[in-house]
């Protein structure tokens, strides 16, 4: 018998771009949100969150659910975590006060592995699943967030008590939050093979924005970063393969391409760095480093890129 199906109640755990921007879509969809914010919590309990989207127009949620501690949110059936994988050990603690049982646990998280650290914290009844955010997002201030474009989710099970049915219903689940804000979003079969995917992307722009300082349209319109962009991207393509990862015939083309035609884009280390927050290098360049040295495949490119970004972020600290 098909009855009305209760909307699952949201934690949102880490309030930045990436949280800050699906809470707001979630919410406007008509979905129980609850936000957990650390420094910005004043100023979103008192203005409310702001998403200035090119796509979607100016979004404001006011009142917002908003919490400073997670032992005050209810229990929640889904938590999708935004905040940074540099803090994913402190997490645990926060996520445990705010699930149900039997919750699910997204982490929208760019690199490598970045679930089973948080796996080993969390109990076994916990679902974890793994969300590749394609989105040009960030922080323009407390409670404020600029979206340029894309935006669409990706969405895998990684661990937890499911069985194979389950765990495609759990996604499929979880794809259809998305949906029903708006949002593109899709199940992926596999999710290590799909994070090495985007690390085709993460590796170069991510590094070079810092590097060079500069953003995406400046590096393709010169020639020689445009080159190095392709020679990191071909040495990433080369490391997934390595580790048994599929990757389809001109996808690092295809990336390539597609950055050509996306607004001037500051990836997400380039804002870590500006406000000298530690930088994402042990997710996003040193676990795929030693997963492809483990299986024989050197990437000296990416291993010059990650020195030159260790350099950088301990001068920055």
């Amino acid at each position: 018998m098909m009855g009305a199906v209760a909307k699952p109640t949201i934690g949102i755990i880490g309030t930045g771009a990436i949280g800050g921007f699906y809470g707001v879509m979630l919410a406007r969809a008509g979905f129980d949100v609850h936000f957990l914010l650390r420094s910005e919590f004043c100023a979103v309990a008192e203005n409310g969150l702001q998403v200035n989207s090119a796509p979607h127009g100016s979004l404001t949620l006011n009142p917002v659910q908003a919490y400073s501690n997670a032992q005050d949110m209810p229990p929640c059936d889904w938590l999708l975590v935004g905040a940074k994988t540099t803090s994913n050990a402190d997490l645990a603690p926060a996520i445990l006060r705010a699930a149900a049982p039997n919750a699910k646990v997204l982490l929208l998280q760019n690199g490598l592995d970045v679930e089973d650290s948080l796996r080993e914290l969390l109990p076994d009844s916990l679902h974890l699943l793994g969300g590749l955010c394609y989105i040009c997002v960030h922080r323009e201030g407390p409670g404020v967030v600029t979206h340029q474009a894309l935006g669409a989710v990706h969405v895998g099970y990684h661990s937890g008590p499911a069985d194979e049915s389950t765990r495609t219903a759990i996604v499929e689940e979880g794809v259809g939050l998305f949906r029903s804000a708006g949002i593109d979003s899709q199940a992926m079969a596999n999710l290590h093979q799909a994070r090495w995917q985007k690390l085709v992307w993460n590796i170069p722009y991510n590094g070079l924005s810092v590097l060079l300082g500069a953003s995406t349209t400046p590096l393709m319109a010169d020639a020689d970063s445009g080159e190095m962009v392709k020679a990191l991207m071909a040495e990433v393509v080369q490391g997934a393969i390595a580790c048994g990862h599929d990757v389809p015939p001109g996808y690092a083309e295809h990336l390539f391409m597609m950055t050509e035609k996306m607004p001037a884009y500051w990836p997400s280390m380039y804002h870590d760095f500006l406000h000298k927050r530690p930088l994402e290098l042990q997710a996003i360049y040193a676990r795929p480093l030693a997963a492809a040295k483990a299986a024989g495949c050197e990437m000296p490119r990416v291993e010059a890129l990650y020195r030159s970004l260790r350099f950088i972020d301990r001068r920055n600290a």
